[in-house]
Protein backbone atom coordinates (compact mmCIF):
# COMPACT_ATOMS: atom_id res chain seq x y z
CA UNK A 1 0.00 0.00 0.00
CA UNK A 2 1.25 3.60 -1.15
CA UNK A 3 1.66 5.99 1.53
CA UNK A 4 0.85 9.17 1.27
CA UNK A 5 1.76 12.46 3.07
CA UNK A 6 -0.43 15.50 3.15
CA UNK A 7 1.01 18.73 4.13
CA UNK A 8 -1.62 21.24 5.39
CA UNK A 9 -4.94 20.44 6.06
CA UNK A 10 -6.59 23.39 4.63
CA UNK A 11 -9.38 22.64 1.68
CA UNK A 12 -7.18 21.31 -0.94
CA UNK A 13 -5.16 18.88 2.30
CA UNK A 14 -8.54 17.69 3.27
CA UNK A 15 -10.16 17.13 -0.11
CA UNK A 16 -6.63 15.18 -1.15
CA UNK A 17 -6.78 12.92 2.55
CA UNK A 18 -10.35 12.42 1.67
CA UNK A 19 -10.47 11.05 -1.76
CA UNK A 20 -6.79 8.84 -1.46
CA UNK A 21 -8.37 7.23 1.75
CA UNK A 22 -11.40 6.41 -0.58
CA UNK A 23 -9.26 5.48 -2.81
CA UNK A 24 -7.28 2.70 -0.80
CA UNK A 25 -4.21 5.09 0.25
CA UNK A 26 -2.92 5.31 3.22
CA UNK A 27 -2.74 9.00 4.58
CA UNK A 28 -0.76 10.92 6.95
CA UNK A 29 -2.00 14.99 6.98
CA UNK A 30 0.04 17.27 8.86
CA UNK A 31 -0.92 20.97 9.36
CA UNK A 32 1.00 23.27 11.82
CA UNK A 33 -2.23 24.92 13.03
CA UNK A 34 -3.90 22.26 15.76
CA UNK A 35 -7.54 24.33 14.55
CA UNK A 36 -7.06 23.22 11.12
CA UNK A 37 -6.04 19.74 11.68
CA UNK A 38 -8.85 19.31 14.38
CA UNK A 39 -11.63 20.68 11.58
CA UNK A 40 -10.00 18.07 8.84
CA UNK A 41 -10.10 15.77 11.14
CA UNK A 42 -14.07 16.02 11.89
CA UNK A 43 -14.76 16.74 8.28
CA UNK A 44 -13.42 13.73 7.31
CA UNK A 45 -15.42 11.53 9.67
CA UNK A 46 -18.31 12.79 8.60
CA UNK A 47 -17.51 11.87 5.28
CA UNK A 48 -15.24 8.40 5.59
CA UNK A 49 -16.92 5.58 6.69
CA UNK A 50 -15.84 5.20 10.22
CA UNK A 51 -13.64 1.97 10.03
CA UNK A 52 -12.00 3.89 6.89
CA UNK A 53 -10.77 6.31 9.42
CA UNK A 54 -7.99 4.54 10.61
CA UNK A 55 -6.30 4.90 6.62
CA UNK A 56 -5.93 8.53 7.78
CA UNK A 57 -3.66 9.68 10.67
CA UNK A 58 -3.47 12.81 11.34
CA UNK A 59 -0.36 14.43 12.88
CA UNK A 60 1.36 17.53 14.40
CA UNK A 61 4.83 17.46 12.45
CA UNK A 62 6.05 17.29 9.49
CA UNK A 63 8.67 14.70 10.54
CA UNK A 64 6.35 12.10 11.83
CA UNK A 65 4.04 13.28 8.32
CA UNK A 66 7.12 12.36 6.03
CA UNK A 67 8.87 9.53 8.13
CA UNK A 68 7.13 6.47 6.17
CA UNK A 69 6.20 8.32 3.07
CA UNK A 70 6.68 7.13 -0.66
CA UNK A 71 4.80 10.68 -1.39
CA UNK A 72 4.27 13.93 -0.12
CA UNK A 73 2.13 16.81 -1.18
CA UNK A 74 2.42 20.10 -0.13
CA UNK A 75 -0.55 22.05 -0.27
CA UNK A 76 0.87 25.27 0.65
CA UNK A 77 0.34 28.59 -0.84
CA UNK A 78 1.88 28.90 -4.54
CA UNK A 79 4.58 31.66 -3.51
CA UNK A 80 7.93 30.96 -4.27
CA UNK A 81 9.64 31.28 -0.41
CA UNK A 82 6.27 29.34 0.94
CA UNK A 83 7.74 26.35 -1.71
CA UNK A 84 11.06 26.43 -1.19
CA UNK A 85 10.64 26.62 2.49
CA UNK A 86 8.42 23.72 2.88
CA UNK A 87 10.77 22.09 -0.33
CA UNK A 88 13.94 22.67 2.03
CA UNK A 89 11.81 21.07 4.79
CA UNK A 90 10.39 18.20 3.07
CA UNK A 91 13.48 17.34 1.48
CA UNK A 92 15.57 17.26 4.90
CA UNK A 93 13.22 15.30 6.50
CA UNK A 94 11.83 12.59 4.11
CA UNK A 95 13.41 9.05 3.67
CA UNK A 96 15.60 9.19 -0.08
CA UNK A 97 13.22 7.60 -1.45
CA UNK A 98 10.31 9.56 -1.11
CA UNK A 99 8.66 11.61 -4.30
CA UNK A 100 7.48 14.96 -3.83
CA UNK A 101 4.96 16.82 -5.27
CA UNK A 102 3.73 20.23 -5.00
CA UNK A 103 0.81 21.97 -6.74
CA UNK A 104 1.94 25.02 -9.09
CA UNK A 105 0.56 26.95 -11.59
CA UNK A 106 3.27 29.95 -10.88
CA UNK A 107 6.64 28.80 -10.61
CA UNK A 108 9.11 26.33 -12.05
CA UNK A 109 9.27 22.76 -11.48
CA UNK A 110 12.76 23.10 -12.58
CA UNK A 111 13.93 26.10 -10.66
CA UNK A 112 11.82 24.37 -7.38
CA UNK A 113 13.49 20.80 -7.69
CA UNK A 114 16.83 21.93 -8.54
CA UNK A 115 16.85 23.47 -4.64
CA UNK A 116 16.81 20.00 -3.32
CA UNK A 117 18.66 16.90 -3.09
CA UNK A 118 16.53 14.48 -4.91
CA UNK A 119 15.40 16.81 -8.22
CA UNK A 120 15.05 13.35 -9.73
CA UNK A 121 11.96 12.96 -7.30
CA UNK A 122 9.70 16.12 -7.83
CA UNK A 123 6.93 17.11 -9.85
CA UNK A 124 4.63 19.37 -10.31
CA UNK A 125 0.99 19.48 -9.97
CA UNK A 126 0.28 22.09 -12.64
CA UNK A 127 -3.21 22.68 -11.96
CA UNK A 128 -4.92 25.18 -9.81
CA UNK A 129 -6.29 24.11 -5.90
CA UNK A 130 -9.84 25.05 -7.27
CA UNK A 131 -9.76 23.37 -10.55
CA UNK A 132 -8.62 20.43 -8.97
CA UNK A 133 -10.82 19.82 -6.38
CA UNK A 134 -13.86 21.06 -8.74
CA UNK A 135 -12.65 18.13 -11.11
CA UNK A 136 -12.31 20.62 -13.55
CA UNK A 137 -11.82 17.90 -16.72
CA UNK A 138 -10.73 14.11 -16.93
CA UNK A 139 -7.22 14.63 -16.14
CA UNK A 140 -4.34 16.18 -13.88
CA UNK A 141 -1.67 17.87 -16.29
CA UNK A 142 2.04 16.95 -14.01
CA UNK A 143 4.71 19.04 -14.94
CA UNK A 144 8.23 16.93 -14.80
CA UNK A 145 12.02 18.80 -14.00
CA UNK A 146 14.19 17.72 -16.52
CA UNK A 147 15.46 15.32 -13.75
CA UNK A 148 13.11 13.74 -13.11
CA UNK A 149 12.71 9.58 -12.84
CA UNK A 150 10.20 7.41 -14.60
CA UNK A 151 9.90 5.89 -10.92
CA UNK A 152 8.90 9.35 -9.54
CA UNK A 153 6.76 9.55 -12.65
CA UNK A 154 5.17 6.33 -12.46
CA UNK A 155 4.24 6.75 -8.91
CA UNK A 156 2.51 10.19 -9.00
CA UNK A 157 0.53 8.67 -11.86
CA UNK A 158 -0.32 6.12 -10.52
CA UNK A 159 -1.83 8.08 -7.22
CA UNK A 160 -3.95 10.54 -9.35
CA UNK A 161 -5.15 7.21 -11.52
CA UNK A 162 -6.40 5.57 -7.99
CA UNK A 163 -8.00 8.80 -7.13
CA UNK A 164 -9.87 8.59 -10.64
CA UNK A 165 -7.85 11.18 -12.68
CA UNK A 166 -6.17 10.80 -16.09
CA UNK A 167 -2.87 11.96 -15.27
CA UNK A 168 -0.67 14.20 -18.10
CA UNK A 169 2.78 14.44 -18.16
CA UNK A 170 4.62 17.39 -19.47
CA UNK A 171 8.13 17.86 -19.63
CA UNK A 172 10.04 21.54 -18.07
CA UNK A 173 11.94 22.60 -20.40
CA UNK A 174 13.77 24.02 -18.04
Amino acid sequence: MTTVAIIGAGPLGRWLALRAARAGFRVLLEDVMPANLHHAREAIREELNPRALPAVDFVSSIEDAVREADLVIDCVPDELESKLEILWLLDRMAPPRTVIATPTTNLSIADLAGCTYRPDKCVAIAMAPMELMAGVGPGVVLRAAPAASEESLALVCDFWRGLGFEAMVEQSAS
